[in-house]
């Protein structure tokens, strides 16, 4: 492999604290490489000295002759005057860029929904970012780096990503560098880690799975197995081993190392107990949305939707930008009116909601981190252990020094991670977490993961994050747009297919009605299918309700293993069904597009 670029005994410092103290890395032709590391540990300041948008204190960095390198800035560097089209495209004739399908896919995936004539600072931060990212994609740069490129990308936006960065090149050609806290899709892409901590690099071979792994063995090395980070990287590696086989399957993932380092480590999460502590402190109701519409002027985001958590269920939500995830959340939360249907709240639920902006600090600026916690309590059971304000404080990453810090001081994920804490330590049993990855590092991630295990609660998660979602969530399911709730026994995998076939479905049908002799189904075809999709809305909503139901028998019927046997049969036979009537639905679906 031919080498393309690197950097040479690099330093740089800020104020007193040195970020990287010597380091010197290399980036070799088809190289993927992934970069992770704490929040403020140097991963986007190693990119931008690599890319030479930065000088370092000392060292230097060499660039092959000819090789052309890209940039996405995790700021917003755009022209706020100029149009979305000449941001990406400049003066190029729409003629010459569109003949290119390549640039085509590309402008389809990232800006087909935003208006071409807008000038940029109308857009939104997402769209901004959108636009940003078309910009460098369509370029012919030999390495691109990527400063948090999921940031505002939905779950189809990052599969898509994904996609191409795998298809960009060869195997053997170009190279890329990616700072991101999306660990599906470090693990996804990329062939290398490098970790950035105290001012040094440590490169892995293979993406966020086997880092983990290396990084655990490197930990058990140093005779460090009892430290709280090895832990978490132990039942965060747990969670991986035993996850959806196409994670573990491939070559670099070296299983028998993998089973022998998790042989003493439990699930990450005891359903049963916790379900039967959720059902003791809620009771049998917790939330209903039944039969519930909601419309916003001409615009209906929900048509007849019946939603029903459970105790201790753990749901998370995907959907298309604008489909109404956070509004949904709201309702839940009693926040807003339905236009029709009504919410039916448990008598003894708390509810407690972690925004996207976090303006819930905005009455504790002035106070110092562990005032804001000790100020609700100060002393709390996590996971059945009694621990200390100051304990739990730091079990999300906050030092004793960090604790004593001004709330005002803090970045933006580190206001994040105290308002979580705030959240739990006020003891609700409905938790729901809007986006809450935005502004974490993959360790911090982990933490939050952990102390989500032992929370004896109902959670509701609306996030981008697949990993996340797969990690804390038993089940999800999906706003399509189409202001229907659905089912996802296939988990988020199902939701990319079934959004693939809606816009296969459109596009068939857009070039059908432009074809001299269109033809479809009939409008008989057409009545025939909405009567099959009613019925099959209604089974779903059965379905839903009899898995809620069992799951509700099985936290009453611990320690009777017979009656726990059958149970589980029931939500077997319950998945089945779910899944074929999913199968129906989509049929069905297909002959009104």
């Amino acid at each position: 492999m031919a080498h393309l670029l690197g950097g040479e005994n690099l330093t740089i410092a800020f104020a007193t604290r040195t970020v990287l103290d010597g380091v010197t890395v290399g980036l070799e032709e088809g190289d993927r490489i992934g970069i992770v590391g704490r929040n403020g540990d140097g991963k986007s300041t190693l990119m931008r000295l690599l890319s030479g948008r930065q000088t370092a204190d000392s060292g230097r960095v060499t660039v092959r002759g000819g090789v052309h390198v890209g940039y996405l800035d995790q700021s917003d560097v755009l022209d706020g005057d100029s149009t979305v089209g000449f941001a990406i495209v400049g003066e190029s004739a729409d003629h010459v860029w569109a003949s290119n399908p390549k640039i085509r896919e590309i402008m389809g995936a990232l800006v087909g929904e935003v208006d071409w004539d807008a000038n940029i600072h109308s857009l939104s931060g997402g769209q901004k970012r959108r636009v940003a990212l078309a910009k460098l994609l369509i370029g012919d740069d030999d390495v691109i780096m990527l400063d948090e490129p999921t940031n505002h990308l939905d779950v189809e936006g990052v599969a898509w990503l994904a996609r191409h960065l795998k298809q960009r090149w060869r195997a053997n050609e170009g190279a890329f560098v990616v700072v991101t806290h999306d660990r599906w899709f470090l693990d996804e892409v990329c062939n290398r880690t490098w970790e950035v901590h105290d001012g040094i690099i440590d490169p892995f071979d293979g993406g966020y799975a086997a880092y983990v792994l290396a990084r655990a063995e490197r930990d058990r090395a140093a005779s460090v197995m009892e430290s709280k980070r090895v832990q978490l990287v132990k039942k965060e590696l747990a969670w991986l081993r035993r996850g959806a086989p196409a994670r573990t399957a491939k070559p670099k993932f070296r299983i028998e190392a993998a089973n022998e380092l998790i042989a003493d480590v439990p699930e990450p999460r005891d359903t049963v107990a916790l379900s039967k502590m959720a059902t003791a402190r809620q009771g049998k109701d917790v939330l209903d949305l039944e039969n519930v519409s909601l419309a916003y002027g001409d615009k209906e985001l929900f048509d007849n939707i019946t939603l029903r958590l459970a105790p201790g269920e753990r749901l998370g939500i995907v959907g298309v930008n604008g489909a109404g995830k956070t509004t949904l959340l709201r309702l839940l939360n009693g926040e807003i009116e339905p236009t029709s249907g009504r919410l039916k709240r448990g008598k003894t639920v708390q509810t407690a909601v972690l925004t996207q902006e976090v303006r819930e600090l905005d009455d504790v600026m002035s106070m110092r981190v562990i005032e804001v916690i000790e100020r609700e309590k100060r002393s709390f059971e996590v996971g059945g252990k009694d621990m200390t304000a100051g304990q739990l404080v730091e079990q999300l990453g906050f030092t004793k020094d960090k604790q004593w810090t001004m709330v005002k001081d803090l970045s933006g994920g580190e206001r994040r991670r105290l308002q979580l804490l705030r959240l739990l330590v006020g003891e609700p049993n409905v938790l729901m977490l809007d986006e809450p990855t935005n502004d974490l590092d993959t360790d911090t991630l982990a933490a939050v993961e952990d102390v989500l295990d032992g929370w004896p609660g109902t959670l509701v998660v609306v996030s981008h994050d697949r990993y996340l979602l797969e990690r804390v969530t038993d089940h999800q399911m999906a706003l399509l747009g189409d202001g229907q709730l659905r089912g996802l026994p296939g988990g988020v995998d199902q939701y990319l297919e079934l959004r693939e076939a809606a816009l296969a479905g459109k596009s068939s049908s857009a070039a059908s009605q432009g074809a001299a002799a269109p033809s479809g189904p009939s409008e008989a075809q057409k009545r025939d299918a909405r009567k099959v999709l009613n019925r099959l809305e209604r089974q779903l909503s059965k379905n839903s309700a009899a898995d809620a139901k069992v799951h509700a028998q099985m936290a009453t019927s611990v320690g009777d293993y017979d009656a726990l046997a059958g149970l589980n049969a029931k939500l077997a036979t319950l998945a089945e069904e779910r899944a074929g009537l999913e199968l129906e639905w989509l049929e069905a679906s297909e002959v009104l597009e």
